[in-house]
């Protein structure tokens, strides 16, 4: 499962995270900028993606649909992009072991912050 990143996170970052992320996106560049939370949440499902996210909106909708895709909700509050990527480096083993869904099989969001 790769990861894509909600619009109000620059896509600046995939540089700086693929080496522990390949083949990670950003909305932005998978034509969906302007599309709503559901639409981007159904596409996350339909093509193997977990949603990076600041949006509570991504979590409420996981609530009502379940999962895939699965959501990674940063609680952090503004931050460059660099100490975003940083973080989320940080968390890369916790991520990875989400996604592939060791000991959280039945869970749809984690939060980071």
């Amino acid at each position: 499962m790769q990861l894509l990143f909600d619009q109000n996170i620059s896509y600046r970052i995939i540089k700086k995270i693929s080496k522990h992320f390949p083949g990670a996106k950003q909305v932005r560049e998978q034509g969906l900028e302007n599309l709503t939370d559901l639409e981007i949440w159904e596409y996350a499902r339909d093509y193997g993606f977990a949603i990076v996210t600041f949006d509570a909106d991504f979590f409420d909708l996981s609530n009502l649909f379940g999962h895939p895709p699965k959501i990674i909700w940063l609680r952090t509050g503004n931050r460059k992009t660099d100490a975003l990527a940083e973080l989320i480096i940080s968390k890369h083993e916790l991520i990875n072991e989400f996604l592939a869904n060791k000991n959280y099989e039945d869970i749809a969001c984690i939060e980071i912050g």
